[in-house]
């Protein structure tokens, strides 16, 4: 595949605990078509701070390959997984470019909440973006074991613990996991999802480092949800908290 352009332009390191990006990066094959995908330059961020030339980076939940497309563009190795076969499919076009000095990119169908595909402490960091519940349902309920399928914030939660329970355990001491999610609405009232995800890894062993506010900037703030915010007395969330 032949790309004009491999790496984002002006690009810095953040320095703060609120990242915005206004302008999603369109650099090699990242796209914003796939639902609920997290920017690159989140991605960026992680990698260059947190990994090294070379690091073995896993993301248990790869939707549309993001990270992995980050990964060989900045020299580590990738291991990608998700339980949609739409997802890995997706993951692995994106990654059919060349790139010099680029580290193999794995990518395979598997579960999040059962990573035995992935020996104890291998990995030097983690990096994943789950579904907020089932605000997106990405496999439209085909698939049983998939996150974004539960409605319920409560087995959302019991799950997501067991998610980062294998998390801990393929991790190598002393390394980083990070997790993008934002919180949503049920009838009006707020659902501090991110808050509880952070609850549950810190349960399991984690500890937390950083708590990095993200701004939303592709949320439409006008017309029809204006309205309904005014007339029933409620806040657009715009920011999604990242652990």
């Amino acid at each position: 595949m032949g790309l004009k352009r491999f790496q984002p332009e002006n690009f810095d390191l953040e320095c703060t605990t609120v990242w915005s990006f206004p302008k999603r990066g369109n650099w090699a094959t990242h796209r914003s078509d796939y639902r609920g995908n997290w920017s690159p330059q989140v991605v960026r961020n992680l990698i260059l701070r947190y990994s090294q030339e070379g690091d073995t980076i896993l993301d248990p939940m790869v939707g549309g390959g993001t990270t992995l497309i980050e990964c060989k563009l900045t020299g580590r190795k990738g291991i990608g997984i998700d339980i949609n076969p739409d997802a890995i499919k997706i993951t692995k076009e994106r990654l059919n470019f060349n790139y010099l000095y680029s580290q193999p990119q794995k990518c395979f169908i598997g579960d999040a909440k059962k990573l035995e595909a992935i020996p104890d402490d291998s990995v030097d960091l983690i990096l994943t973006h789950p579904p907020y519940a089932d605000i997106i349902k990405y496999s439209d309920g085909r698939i049983k074991e998939d996150l974004s399928s539960i409605h319920s914030i409560n087995v959302f939660r019991d799950e997501i613990e067991k998610v980062a329970r294998e998390c801990l355990r393929v991790l190598k001491p002393d390394k980083y996991c990070a997790i993008l999610i934002g919180d949503t609405r049920r009838n009006k009232f707020y659902i501090p999802i991110a808050y509880n995800i952070m609850e549950r890894f810190i349960k399991v062993g984690f500890i937390l480092k950083e708590d990095i506010i993200k701004i939303q900037h592709r949320c439409k703030a006008t017309g029809f949800w204006v309205k309904k915010s005014r007339l029933h007395n409620f806040l657009l969330i715009m920011h999604a908290p990242s652990i």
